[in-house]
Protein backbone atom coordinates (compact mmCIF):
# COMPACT_ATOMS: atom_id res chain seq x y z
CA UNK A 1 0.00 0.00 0.00
CA UNK A 2 1.26 3.29 -1.04
CA UNK A 3 1.96 5.76 1.86
CA UNK A 4 2.60 9.02 -0.38
CA UNK A 5 6.69 9.10 1.10
CA UNK A 6 8.71 8.21 -1.47
CA UNK A 7 11.55 6.03 -0.84
CA UNK A 8 15.11 6.92 -1.38
CA UNK A 9 17.04 4.20 -2.54
CA UNK A 10 20.45 4.42 -1.41
CA UNK A 11 23.09 3.97 -4.36
CA UNK A 12 25.42 1.31 -3.70
CA UNK A 13 29.06 2.32 -3.78
CA UNK A 14 31.47 -0.06 -6.38
CA UNK A 15 33.76 -2.57 -4.68
CA UNK A 16 37.36 -0.77 -3.78
CA UNK A 17 36.08 3.06 -4.59
CA UNK A 18 36.43 4.79 -1.37
CA UNK A 19 33.17 7.48 -0.66
CA UNK A 20 35.50 10.12 -0.81
CA UNK A 21 36.19 9.71 -4.55
CA UNK A 22 32.80 9.80 -5.02
CA UNK A 23 32.64 12.86 -3.25
CA UNK A 24 34.57 14.49 -5.26
CA UNK A 25 33.25 13.30 -8.47
CA UNK A 26 29.30 14.67 -6.88
CA UNK A 27 31.63 18.05 -6.03
CA UNK A 28 33.09 18.25 -9.35
CA UNK A 29 32.46 16.23 -11.98
CA UNK A 30 35.56 14.60 -14.22
CA UNK A 31 34.19 16.31 -17.48
CA UNK A 32 35.47 19.17 -20.05
CA UNK A 33 35.36 22.78 -18.23
CA UNK A 34 33.50 25.20 -20.62
CA UNK A 35 32.98 27.99 -18.65
CA UNK A 36 34.98 30.25 -16.48
CA UNK A 37 32.65 29.42 -13.60
CA UNK A 38 33.38 25.93 -13.94
CA UNK A 39 37.12 26.55 -14.18
CA UNK A 40 36.90 28.14 -11.19
CA UNK A 41 35.17 25.31 -9.20
CA UNK A 42 37.25 22.89 -10.07
CA UNK A 43 40.69 25.88 -9.48
CA UNK A 44 39.14 25.60 -5.93
CA UNK A 45 38.44 21.88 -5.71
CA UNK A 46 42.26 21.23 -6.83
CA UNK A 47 43.28 23.84 -4.10
CA UNK A 48 41.53 22.18 -1.45
CA UNK A 49 43.27 18.76 -2.25
CA UNK A 50 46.77 20.41 -2.49
CA UNK A 51 46.85 20.98 0.86
CA UNK A 52 46.07 17.40 2.66
CA UNK A 53 47.60 13.99 2.43
CA UNK A 54 45.34 11.88 -0.31
CA UNK A 55 44.62 7.89 -0.84
CA UNK A 56 44.93 6.61 -3.96
CA UNK A 57 41.90 7.35 -5.78
CA UNK A 58 41.68 11.31 -4.37
CA UNK A 59 45.20 11.48 -6.01
CA UNK A 60 44.23 9.92 -9.24
CA UNK A 61 41.11 12.53 -9.44
CA UNK A 62 43.43 15.43 -8.65
CA UNK A 63 45.69 14.02 -11.38
CA UNK A 64 43.13 13.66 -14.01
CA UNK A 65 41.08 17.34 -12.94
CA UNK A 66 44.74 18.61 -12.92
CA UNK A 67 44.33 17.80 -16.83
CA UNK A 68 41.45 19.39 -17.34
CA UNK A 69 42.17 22.53 -15.84
CA UNK A 70 44.87 23.11 -18.15
CA UNK A 71 43.58 21.90 -20.72
CA UNK A 72 41.22 24.64 -20.83
CA UNK A 73 44.03 26.87 -19.70
CA UNK A 74 46.07 26.00 -22.23
CA UNK A 75 42.86 27.12 -25.16
CA UNK A 76 41.40 30.03 -23.37
CA UNK A 77 44.49 31.72 -21.17
CA UNK A 78 47.47 30.95 -23.04
CA UNK A 79 50.94 32.10 -21.60
CA UNK A 80 53.62 33.02 -23.90
CA UNK A 81 56.97 31.69 -23.90
CA UNK A 82 59.28 33.88 -21.96
CA UNK A 83 62.74 34.64 -22.96
CA UNK A 84 65.75 33.13 -21.37
CA UNK A 85 66.64 36.55 -19.91
CA UNK A 86 63.26 37.61 -18.97
CA UNK A 87 63.57 34.01 -17.16
CA UNK A 88 67.33 34.71 -15.74
CA UNK A 89 66.12 38.05 -14.42
CA UNK A 90 63.05 36.76 -12.74
CA UNK A 91 64.46 33.90 -11.24
CA UNK A 92 67.67 35.96 -9.66
CA UNK A 93 64.93 38.77 -8.32
CA UNK A 94 62.85 36.06 -6.92
CA UNK A 95 65.66 34.23 -4.83
CA UNK A 96 66.96 37.29 -3.78
CA UNK A 97 70.12 37.25 -4.88
CA UNK A 98 72.66 39.76 -6.95
CA UNK A 99 74.17 38.35 -10.16
CA UNK A 100 77.42 38.32 -8.56
CA UNK A 101 76.05 36.04 -6.18
CA UNK A 102 74.47 33.96 -8.93
CA UNK A 103 77.56 33.87 -10.93
CA UNK A 104 79.73 32.74 -8.19
CA UNK A 105 76.97 29.91 -7.21
CA UNK A 106 76.82 28.43 -10.84
CA UNK A 107 80.23 29.06 -11.71
CA UNK A 108 79.14 30.90 -14.26
CA UNK A 109 81.48 34.34 -15.34
CA UNK A 110 79.09 37.41 -13.95
CA UNK A 111 80.09 38.58 -17.34
CA UNK A 112 78.46 36.39 -19.30
CA UNK A 113 75.34 36.25 -16.70
CA UNK A 114 75.15 40.26 -17.81
CA UNK A 115 75.48 39.65 -21.30
CA UNK A 116 72.69 37.46 -21.26
CA UNK A 117 70.67 39.72 -19.17
CA UNK A 118 71.44 42.47 -22.05
CA UNK A 119 70.67 39.96 -24.53
CA UNK A 120 74.37 40.39 -26.18
CA UNK A 121 74.65 36.26 -25.40
CA UNK A 122 72.62 33.43 -25.06
CA UNK A 123 73.25 30.78 -22.20
CA UNK A 124 75.05 27.64 -23.05
CA UNK A 125 73.75 24.18 -22.48
CA UNK A 126 75.88 23.41 -19.62
CA UNK A 127 74.88 26.92 -18.12
CA UNK A 128 70.66 26.33 -18.40
CA UNK A 129 71.88 22.91 -16.86
CA UNK A 130 73.63 25.37 -13.84
CA UNK A 131 71.17 27.42 -13.40
CA UNK A 132 68.65 25.42 -13.32
CA UNK A 133 70.34 22.99 -10.64
CA UNK A 134 70.88 26.25 -8.79
CA UNK A 135 67.32 27.68 -9.14
CA UNK A 136 66.07 24.38 -8.52
CA UNK A 137 64.14 24.46 -11.69
CA UNK A 138 63.70 22.42 -15.19
CA UNK A 139 66.23 23.23 -17.73
CA UNK A 140 63.29 23.54 -20.40
CA UNK A 141 62.11 27.21 -18.27
CA UNK A 142 65.28 28.59 -20.13
CA UNK A 143 64.11 27.22 -23.39
CA UNK A 144 61.17 28.62 -25.19
CA UNK A 145 58.56 26.30 -26.30
CA UNK A 146 59.28 26.02 -29.59
CA UNK A 147 62.79 26.18 -29.34
CA UNK A 148 62.47 22.97 -26.69
CA UNK A 149 60.64 21.04 -29.41
CA UNK A 150 63.23 22.05 -32.19
CA UNK A 151 65.98 20.90 -29.38
CA UNK A 152 64.10 17.61 -28.85
CA UNK A 153 63.41 16.92 -32.14
CA UNK A 154 67.15 17.41 -33.33
CA UNK A 155 68.33 15.79 -30.99
CA UNK A 156 65.92 12.00 -32.25
CA UNK A 157 66.99 12.55 -35.58
CA UNK A 158 70.99 11.99 -34.15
Amino acid sequence: MATGRTIERKAKRPAGVPASYLALIQRCPLRPITSEAELDRATAVMNSLLDRDLNRAEDDYLDVLSDLIERYEDKHHPIDDVAEEEMLGFLIEQKGVTQAHAARATGIAESRISEVLARKRRLTRVQIEKLAAYFHVSPAVFMPAAENGKRNHARRRR
